[in-house]
């Protein structure tokens, strides 16, 4: 049986498919998905909450056990900051995210809800406490820790590098640093850590890109974030648009059947 971590290789990178509720993550599951991610933005649109505001740890916790629930995939948590500054309280995020059936999470290196960096030797600390949490699980379970200064203006790429190189030591098993400026960049962080790398797959650069060509930059994993969930929005906001500005409702004839969806959400990922 192929774990979570086993679809982590360098060079051969999956598609770690971010979903918002059940429906999105059985829809991924039927359409090819081999895990599933929670967005912590798209999980705060559902709630009608802007990305920023917060999601609590135990509405994280519920949202992910739901997702758990809809497929028989791996489900990683996009757990922000670990709802915490202390590494105890990131250690505790670990444990929990265990009860609720992850294969793993993701961490920042972000005090929340600003957008500060945290002090170098602190987040080292904080992953730290989070893969020693990790190993003493009964399962396996993938941490990821993120260098998220590059994407919040915190910190350079030189200081990313240096992070994250400080989290693989720290015992992290995956590492990311989302957005950096070029592609060149992604390959310069690609080849300056020996764990597997995850890309975030949002914006312009990255979007016109294709899986083998982040394949060849040595990428291991492919995130969405929140892009396919705005990307839905977008059908939202384009065909309302259309619709209470000029009574024009051609864009609802874009979407695909209701049999279609129903076939897929009752396929055989279940």
């Amino acid at each position: 049986m192929t774990t979570f971590r086993d679809l982590h290789r360098p060079g051969d990178p999956f598609i770690l498919a971010n979903a918002w509720d059940a429906g999105s993550a059985k829809m991924l599951a039927a359409m090819g998905a081999q895990a599933i991610a929670t967005s912590s933005a798209a999980h705060a649109f559902t709630l009608g909450r802007p990305d920023g505001l917060g999601v609590t740890r135990d509405e994280a916790l519920a949202h992910a056990e739901s997702l758990v629930a809809a497929t028989p995939l791996p489900v990683q948590g996009d757990f922000e900051n670990g709802w915490g500054d202390d590494p105890d309280t990131v250690a505790e995020t670990v444990r929990l995210a265990a009860e609720a059936g992850l294969a793993g999470i993701c961490i920042e290196d972000i005090r929340l809800p600003g957008s500060d960096a945290y002090d170098a030797d602190l987040a080292t600390q904080r992953i730290k406490a989070a893969a020693s949490a990790a190993r003493a699980l009964p399962r396996d379970f993938v941490l990821t820790a993120r260098a998220d200064g590059i994407m919040t203006g915190a910190y350079d790429l030189e200081e990313a590098i240096r992070r994250l190189q400080a989290f693989e030591a720290a015992g992290a098993d995956c590492l990311y640093a989302p957005l950096p400026r070029t592609m060149d960049d992604v390959a310069r962080i690609c080849a300056s850590v020996t764990a597997p790398v995850n890309v975030l797959v949002a914006g312009p650069l990255y979007t016109a890109q294709t899986r083998a060509a982040f394949g060849r930059l040595g990428a291991a994993r492919l995130s969405l974030g929140s892009a396919l969930a705005r990307a839905t929005h977008r059908v939202i906001h384009d065909a309302a648009t259309a619709m209470f500005g000029d009574g024009d409702f051609s864009r609802l004839g874009r979407s695909i059947s209701g049999d279609t969806v129903d076939a897929l959400l009752t396929g055989p990922s279940d």
